[in-house]
């Protein structure tokens, strides 16, 4: 299992370790798994983390975020990523304009936590 519920000084986080996955499948069974999690919340309820360190990025799993990433909008709080660095950075950019969310890029899991933790 690569994701999990996670308490971070009484809130609860949704984390999504994409972490050194390099097959498309592997990363898009992540998805899924993340996805049944987070559509079967209440709206507006979900704060997510993400972390997608040394993960294999191409079209077909761009694709895959896109449509990830924008069906879950409703359903999150607050969300952050981990891993963005690089290539990555460009790509987040255009996931995030096209998709209209606003997650956070942070430099370490801890970090994240403790902004998700910061928000109402």
């Amino acid at each position: 299992m690569r994701t999990s519920t996670v308490n971070h000084k009484g809130r609860t986080i949704f984390y999504m370790d994409f972490s050194d996955l390099k097959a498309e499948a592997e990363i898009k069974a992540v998805l899924d798994e993340s996805k049944a999690y987070i559509r079967r919340q209440p709206l507006s309820s979900v704060y997510g983390l993400a972390n997608i360190e040394e993960m294999h990025f191409n079209n077909n799993i761009k694709e895959f975020f896109l449509e990830f990433v924008r069906g879950n909008k409703p359903y999150m709080k607050a969300s952050t990523i981990v891993g963005v660095t690089g290539l990555k950075q460009i790509l987040f950019n255009g996931i995030m304009k096209m998709t209209g969310r606003d997650v956070k890029s942070c430099n370490s899991i801890s970090q994240a936590k403790e902004w998700l933790v910061s928000q109402n």
